[in-house]
């Protein structure tokens, strides 16, 4: 087996694995980074996702073999327990979590968005999560965390 360089939340690591290994398993079982979540597989659901050079990213089907000179960015690498991102402060403050599952995708899918367009409508909000399933129907409070976000972050800006 290769070894593989990768640069995870600003830390290059060094993996030893098959080149077609999604890079879910190298975060879960070789990093131990547990905020991406395996769903489906089948990069559908959206709990796996990741920012790869700041774009959202489905993990589960990215082999890890792809991500040479590539950074990439998990939720553990937007924020800590003593600093919260916004996102995961909103989330919080919002109770947008029933159990959990979708929250990762979520905030990795909500965090593309306001890096793109840091004061997105509801709309835009409602179609950037689209591809992210909740099963708990938390939808509301998510939207409602995303947009409270959204304002703290500008607001923070003087926007």
């Amino acid at each position: 087996m290769p070894d593989y360089t990768l640069r995870v939340n600003g830390v290059s690591r060094t993996v030893r694995t098959d080149a077609d290994t999604p890079l879910l398993y190298v975060l879960r079982n070789d990093l131990e980074m547990n905020g991406a979540k395996f769903g489906c597989g089948l990069a559908q659901c959206g709990a796996c996702t990741v920012h790869i050079d700041g774009r959202a990213a489905r993990s589960c089907v990215t082999p890890v073999s792809s991500l040479a000179g590539k950074n990439v960015t998990t939720l553990e690498g937007i924020g800590t327990l003593d600093k919260l991102h916004p996102l995961q402060k909103a989330f919080l403050d919002e109770q947008a979590a029933q159990c959990g599952y979708c929250t990762n995708g979520m905030i990795m899918s909500a965090k593309a968005l306001l890096d793109a367009n840091p004061k997105p409508t509801e709309a835009q909000i409602k179609t950037a999560l689209a591809g992210n399933l909740c099963r708990c129907g938390s939808h509301n409070r998510i939207v409602r965390a995303v947009q409270r976000a959204a304002s703290a972050a500008n607001v923070a800006k003087g926007a």
